[in-house]
C-alpha cells in the first residue's frame, strides 16, 4: 500500500486537478488530503478522502502582519512534518497555493519525495521559490517550463474531472430552440466586473434568437433583473461538461482550470482575463489559447464599450443570420482548442508519481541505502 498525501487548497484551480489525479489511482494507493480550514476543500474532499487541515497563508503585506504569517507558516510546516511521520506517508503531491509551502518543506526535511504540479503559464510564488526542493515538477502549459528556476519540469497538461472527457447530454433546463448557445462562466473571482460587461450585450443577442446560459457566481447583485425565455441565470452548475460540449461559444475568465475544461471540450471561447490576477497569469494563460486560434482575448471594459459585443457578433454572426459572416470561424477555433488539450493529463501525473516512488524504493534497496 502506497500512502500519498495530497496538499491542495483554496480554489477550484488547485482542487479539481488534484481530485482528478486522486480519483484515477487504484486501490493500491491510500490517499490523505491536506488543506486549510474554511476553504473549498472542506466542502469537496471529506466525502471522498480523509481531510486534515492546518492554518497556512501567504506572506503578503509587511511588518507585524508578515511576521505573524511567517510564524504561522513555520508552525504549519512543523505540523505537516508530524503528520508525515504519524501517517507514514510515502509521497507528497501538491498543486501549489499556500498549503504547498509547508507540505514541500516538511517533505524535504523528512526525506520524502514531493511532486508539484503548476497549472498556470506564469508560475506562482510558491512554485518559483520551492520547485527546486521537489523531486519532480510538472506543468500544465509548455511556456511555464522555463519560468521555474532550479528544475526541469515535465509537461503533463492540466487534469480535468472525468465527466469532461465523456460525452454529456445538453442539460434539460437549457432552452431548446434553433439559435446558437452562448455559455458565460463568471467564475468566483471578479465575477461582477465580467457579468456587468456581458449584460450590456445580452439584450441584443436575445433579440437575435441566441440562447444564453449565464453562470454568474454567488455574489452578483444584478442577477434576475432581466427575464427572458432564452436566458438562464444560475450561480453555478454541476452540468458544465454538457454545457461546454454543446456550446457554440463560451465567455470565461482565463484561470488554468477553466481553460483546460474549455480545451478538452473544444469550445470556442472569448477569454476575459481577470485584471487583478497575481502576476497577470490569466493574461499569459489566455495567450496560450489565442496563439493556437482557439480563443479570442477581450480585456475587461466598461459596459459602454462595444468591443465584446462586436467580437460576439463576428464569431456568432453566421449562426445569428448575418449574411456576410464567416461560417468557418467557430470550426477553426474548435480545432485550436483541441490542440491545447491534453486529455490524459491525470494519467501522465499518475505515472510521474509512480516513477518517483520506484526511484525511492530502488534507492532503498541499494547497498547502504
Amino acid at each position: 500500500m502506497t500512502r500519498l498525501l495530497i496538499a491542495a487548497s483554496g480554489t477550484g484551480g488547485h482542487l479539481f486537478p488534484a481530485l482528478a489525479v486522486a480519483e484515477c489511482l487504484d486501490d493500491r494507493w491510500q490517499v490523505r488530503w491536506l488543506g486549510v480550514p474554511d476553504r473549498l476543500e472542506t466542502e469537496l474532499v471529506p466525502s471522498r478522502f480523509p481531510l486534515i487541515t492546518v492554518k497556512a497563508g501567504g506572506l503578503q503585506g509587511g511588518g507585524i502582519s508578515k511576521l505573524v504569517q511567517l510564524l504561522r507558516l513555520i508552525a504549519a510546516g512543523w505540523h505537516v512534518r508530524q503528520l508525515l511521520q504519524r501517517e507514514r506517508i510515502d509521497l507528497v503531491f501538491t498543486t501549489g497555493g499556500y498549503i504547498a509551502a509547508p507540505a514541500i518543506l516538511a517533505a524535504r526535511l523528512s526525506g520524502i519525495p514531493a511532486v508539484l504540479h503548476e497549472a498556470n503559464a506564469i508560475p506562482g510564488r510558491v512554485t518559483r521559490l520551492l520547485g527546486r526542493f521537489c523531486s519532480a515538477v510538472a506543468v500544465g502549459l509548455p511556456v511555464a517550463s522555463h519560468r521555474i528556476p532550479g528544475c526541469r519540469p515535465q509537461l503533463t497538461g492540466m487534469p480535468v474531472r472525468a465527466a469532461f472527457l465523456q460525452q454529456q447530454p445538453l442539460p434539460s433546463w437549457v432552452p431548446r430552440t434553433e439559435g446558437p448557445l452562448l455559455v458565460i462562466i463568471g467564475g468566483s473571482q471578479g465575477a461582477v466586473g465580467l457579468n456587468r460587461m456581458v449584460r450590456a450585450v445580452v439584450p441584443d443577442l436575445l433579440a437575435q434568437g441566441c440562447r444564453i446560459v449565464h453562470l454568474t457566481g454567488r455574489n452578483d447583485p444584478d442577477v434576475g433583473q432581466l427575464q427572458h425565455g432564452l436566458l438562464v441565470e444560475r450561480p453555478f452548475s454541476d452540468d458544465i461538461p454538457g454545457l461546454l460540449q454543446h456550446a457554440d461559444l463560451a465567455i470565461s475568465r482565463a484561470g488554468a482550470g477553466s481553460l483546460s475544461e474549455l480545451a478538452v471540450c473544444g469550445t470556442p471561447t472569448v477569454l476575459v482575463p481577470f485584471p487583478q490576477a497575481a502576476d497577470q497569469h490569466q493574461e499569459a494563460n489566455a495567450a496560450c489559447a489565442a496563439e493556437l486560434g482557439g480563443a479570442v482575448i477581450v480585456h475587461q471594459h466598461t459596459a459602454e464599450s462595444p468591443v465584446l459585443g462586436d467580437t460576439i457578433q463576428r464569431l456568432l454572426g453566421h449562426r445569428l443570420g448575418a449574411v456576410q459572416a464567416d461560417p468557418s470561424l467557430l470550426g477553426a477555433m474548435r480545432e485550436g482548442m483541441a490542440q491545447l488539450a491534453m486529455r490524459d493529463a491525470d494519467q501522465r501525473l499518475r505515472e510521474l508519481l509512480q516513477q518517483q516512488l520506484r526511484s525511492v524504493r530502488a534507492g532503498s534497496r541499494q547497498p547502504g541505502g
